[in-house]
């Protein structure tokens, strides 16, 4: 009987081949599928364990529903499988109706694979896209934690991926907001589109070469960092790249990142670091709260990372913006960090010590503001290049020293829909459960360095959608 069961189990999950392929020999199907998946699997990803994912879903589904991202790019499978079933459904085939309604996506992976993802879901503009469950196989697993999925790596036996699945089937669905990004700079007049063809760029952003302008666009879920933790990270990714023989699992890979992080100075920046590389000696931030009105924001001459962030999860499941008491929301006008409000949380790290400070019941950092758009202007020959990383994916950006508008500038795209599962940490304005608990003091209050310096200042009054450049994106520049 327990076969049989897992057996109906399993039928719940199964596109058959005629679905898939146009073409295929049609098959007749008894049962209909109650939650119909695609999965796709980074088999790179959590040294052995995502190949071996691969290979166990592939025996339990139907195989040519389960996908290796190391040979099949998510975006051709799935334009492939929506014109099928647009073919299918204009023939009256039902079965396909149901798939189209009901179709869950299923991403194995870290946080950048995850990205790619919704990038591809995000840029298709579907009347009814699916919800995408993620499984935890990367380092930070920071988008995986905040909905529910876990950041430690699954099982790969039977049992753990039937118990995902049925867990798949059940997760509700809730809306993530979707952030868009553009830089751009005057490129020198040697440089050509083939310069910055040879950068290695998240997957999630793009690079142009128009007229006398480098343009890099792209999108992003969880965060964008620019800073000392995004230098570590690329540190990280390029010995990873070099030696992937000692990157065999999650442990090793972390105790990794700490070893690197210790290298780098993260953990004694200001005798390892100038500080004329803090971030308010590069650039000046901007921040738009109501729409049409830029204000600066002062950022404390200590700070030396600034995360741009959209959901409660960051360096492993750590939580920068944490939990503001009702005072604060007052006084400093925030709101609670919702993932779907269209505002964007802004927090800043002196270095490593101070990020442990998350470690702490009610920790977090030097918050700085929300907002609906964020734009870093560069200071003038102040760097040759900066490090900055996007959902998990470190790079490191040249400048341009001669030219005095290099920006960078962040915005509301829209949104995209997870799967949550429990326990959720993601809050939604839209779900009357999403309540925030608000501590009457906070653990560590980071803050008072930032008020007492926005006091000074006061008194004196101071992914398709991503690869193509859209000239009404210059106007801010103009």
């Amino acid at each position: 009987m327990g076969s049989l069961m897992n057996e109906i189990n399993l039928k719940d999950f199964y596109i058959p081949n005629y679905i898939l392929s146009i073409g295929s020999e049609g098959e007749s199907v008894s049962h209909l599928p109650v939650c119909p998946v695609i999965a796709f699997i980074n088999s790179k990803s959590g040294g052995q364990l995502g190949g071996e994912l691969l290979i166990r879903y592939r025996a339990l589904l139907n195989k040519n529903q389960v996908f290796d991202l190391g040979e099949s790019r998510p975006d051709k499978v799935l334009h492939q499988l929506y014109c099928n079933l647009g073919i299918l459904k204009d023939n009256g085939d039902l079965l396909a109706a149901h798939v189209e309604k009901n179709l869950r996506l299923i991403v194995a992976g870290g946080d950048g694979t995850a990205s790619w993802l919704l990038g591809v879901v995000s840029d298709m503009k579907l009347p009814h896209p699916p919800s995408i469950a993620t499984v935890p196989l990367g380092t930070g697993n920071n988008l995986h934690f905040s909905f529910g999925w876990g950041k430690k790596n699954p099982g790969t036996d039977r049992q753990s991926v039937e118990s995902f699945l049925s867990q798949v089937r059940s997760a509700r669905e809730m809306k993530i907001d979707s952030w868009h990004i553009l830089m751009r700079m005057r490129s020198p007049k040697e440089s050509s589109s083939d310069s910055i063809a040879a950068l290695e760029l998240p997957h999630c952003l793009h690079a142009f070469h128009q007229d006398n302008w480098h343009v890099y666009r792209g999108g992003f879920w969880n965060y964008f960092s620019i800073g000392m933790d995004a230098q570590v990270s690329y540190a990280f990714h390029s010995e990873r790249k070099l030696h992937p023989e000692n990157f065999k699992n999650q442990l090793t890979n972390q105790k990794a990142y700490l070893k690197i992080a210790c290298k780098q100075g993260w953990f004694v920046s200001p005798i390892c670091h100038p500080s004329s590389r803090n971030i308010s000696n590069v650039v000046t931030v901007k921040i738009m709260k109501r729409e049409g009105i830029w204000e600066d924001i002062v950022i404390p001459l200590s700070i030396r990372s600034i995360i741009c962030l959209n959901l409660p999860s960051f360096s492993g499941g750590l939580d920068p913006w944490g939990d503001p008491s009702k005072n604060k929301l007052r006084d400093r006008d925030l709101t609670p960090p919702y993932v779907d409000d269209g505002l964007i949380e802004i927090v800043g790290f002196r270095n490593a010590w101070h990020g442990l400070v998350l470690l702490a019941p009610n920790g977090h950092g030097t918050r700085l503001g929300q907002a609906k758009r964020v734009q870093f202007e560069f200071h003038k020959g102040a760097i040759n290049h900066a490090y900055m990383r996007i959902d998990g994916e470190p790079w490191k950006q040249p400048l341009s020293v001669e030219d005095d508008k290099v920006s960078i500038e962040i915005s509301h795209r829209g949104r995209v829909n997870m799967l949550a599962n429990l326990p959720c940490r993601a809050k939604s304005v839209h779900d009357p459960s999403s309540t925030h608990s608000h501590s009457s003091k906070d653990y560590v209050d980071e803050d008072d360095e930032f008020t007492e310096e926005y006091e000074v200042v006061k008194k004196f009054g101071a992914a398709s959608t991503f690869k193509y450049f859209n000239t009404a994106d210059t106007v801010h520049y103009q």
